[in-house]
């Protein structure tokens, strides 16, 4: 066989080092597009997030940001002192481009007791800006830096002891988002998960200290969603209409558990992960968030209703706190969810009701005024996220408490569920309810207070229960 010989096209191979030529300088003019003029930064409380933004250019971006110590809400009835980014837990929401020159300032407030500064995950940079912005109180730092990799990134302090910085609230979201953009959708939202480690137990009131040592075993007291409970449920719900999209920017400040974010009644569309700006996954169920990590997660609602954000490690929604609500308007869409529940009863033998017994503790003697305000505190952390908070139920699956007639006809029968739990149908106002309620961990007293409050709210009529009522119960059963 003849060797064959090729001879080089001298013009085919010009043109393709011509071309390559080009492509790189293509490339390099825009990793390096000309920063033109400046702006300050829109800066927005947790759950609102700053508009997209439409320019094409990269600019100068300043960002004025405050740190402050303070005490607020972290549960009804329960008061925590926050270190927080901008007055609030968590820190405002910061949107940039890609290829914009973030000129970042920070303030530390006269009043504060400790110094702070700053790391941003989406910077490059030693500490992630953290060892250019130590500040102390009363003073303020200034660093820069090119925002070069889009993303959802978290930023937090990380003045020593960094854990009980990040513990006490410090931290937020920054989105740098590519030169391109996103798809636009119809709504954006920021939530923010996180954990709180407190001297007394979940619900205990008053103001509550930091506990290191449960820090340290990684058994928070409180895990929440923006820095609160009930941050995002009732009046502080998000809140979208039907047919439209919804973009949830989702991050992690820790300082410990890995996140296991879902919404109940929805299937996330797409799912950025780890909030980078790759679509990479669809429909999605839940998604893993890690510690100092995020997520952005998008989906179309189909039908109205109440929709539940949670953490899929489930307790610490309905007993931590970790639990919002996405409130969705519009006509009934029988095509996709009928809404009609169709029953029948189930009662295997040797069914059996749960009960979780509680430890009845020294409690002060309360006036009836005072056992009712204890008694919604109690509810709203217990059973508010079943039977609404203003006692309306869910029609087919929680009956309501508010004028509820088989409540009001038998307080001791009302004690002895709380108590013992139920399992089975009841008719309540006409309408049948099959489910399975379990007794609740709580106390004698605790819980003649949320009964209390209850026969005392949503247009219930008087009522007053002792825990020496539940105590007899108890014992009978």
């Amino acid at each position: 066989m003849k060797n064959i010989h090729r001879t080089r096209n001298p013009f085919r191979f010009n043109s393709l080092i011509l071309f390559l030529s080009a492509s790189l300088i293509f490339t390099a003019c825009q990793a390096n597009e000309e920063i033109r003029g400046e702006e300050y930064a829109v800066l927005t409380h947790a759950p609102a997030v700053p508009a997209s933004i439409e320019r094409d250019y990269p600019t100068k971006v300043i960002i004025e940001l405050e740190t402050t110590e303070r005490v607020g809400r972290l549960a009804d009835g329960v008061e925590y002192t926050f270190w927080t980014f901008g007055g609030e837990v968590p820190g405002k929401f910061i949107r940039v481009r890609e290829g914009d020159l973030v000129e970042f300032h920070l303030n530390n407030r006269p009043d504060s007791k400790m110094p702070h500064n700053i790391d941003l995950h989406a910077v490059t940079g030693p500490g992630g800006g953290a060892a250019s912005s130590f500040t102390a109180p009363g003073k303020g730092t200034i660093f820069s830096f090119t925002a070069l990799n889009p993303g959802l990134f978290i930023y937090h302090c990380a003045t020593a002891p960094v854990g009980m910085h990040i513990a006490n609230g410090m931290y937020g979201l920054i989105l740098v988002e590519p030169k391109e953009g996103f798809p636009p959708v119809d709504r954006e939202y920021y939530v923010m998960q996180s954990e709180f480690y407190t001297g007394g137990a979940y619900g205990e009131g008053g103001l509550q200290p930091f506990d290191m040592g449960k820090a340290l075993l990684e058994t928070p007291d409180y895990v929440v969603f923006n820095g609160s409970v009930g941050s995002l449920t009732g009046d502080n719900a998000i809140v979208a209409n039907v047919g439209e999209t919804v973009r949830l920017f989702v991050g992690n400040a820790g300082p410990n558990l890995v996140s296991s974010f879902h919404v109940i009644g929805e299937i996330f569309d797409i799912v950025y992960v780890e909030g980078g700006t790759v679509a990479n996954q669809k429909n999605v169920q839940s998604t893993l968030i890690p510690a100092g990590g995020s997520a952005i997660v998008e989906f179309r609602v189909d039908v109205p209703g109440t929709f539940l954000l949670v953490d899929h490690s489930i307790f610490r929604a309905f007993n931590k706190g970790a639990l919002g609500m996405l409130t969705v308007h519009g006509e009934q869409q029988p095509e996709i969810y009928s809404g009609l529940q169709k029953e029948r009863v189930y009662l295997p033998e040797g069914g059996g009701i749960q009960v979780i017994q509680g430890e009845e503790l020294p409690v002060p003697v309360l006036s009836g005024a005072e056992k009712i305000e204890e008694g919604g505190r109690l509810y709203s952390q217990n059973c508010a996220a079943c039977h609404q908070p203003e006692g309306q139920g869910i029609a087919g699956a929680f009956p309501p408490l508010a004028g509820s007639d088989y409540l009001l006809a038998d307080s001791q029968r009302a004690i002895g569920i709380v108590v013992n739990g139920l399992s089975g149908p009841i008719v309540v106002n006409g309408e049948t309810y099959n489910g399975v309620m379990p007794g609740v961990l709580l106390s004698d007293s605790d819980i003649a207070n949320i009964l209390t409050f209850v026969l005392n709210s949503f247009g219930n009529e008087d009522g007053e229960i002792f825990a020496e009522d539940v105590a007899r119960v108890r014992a009978q059963h």
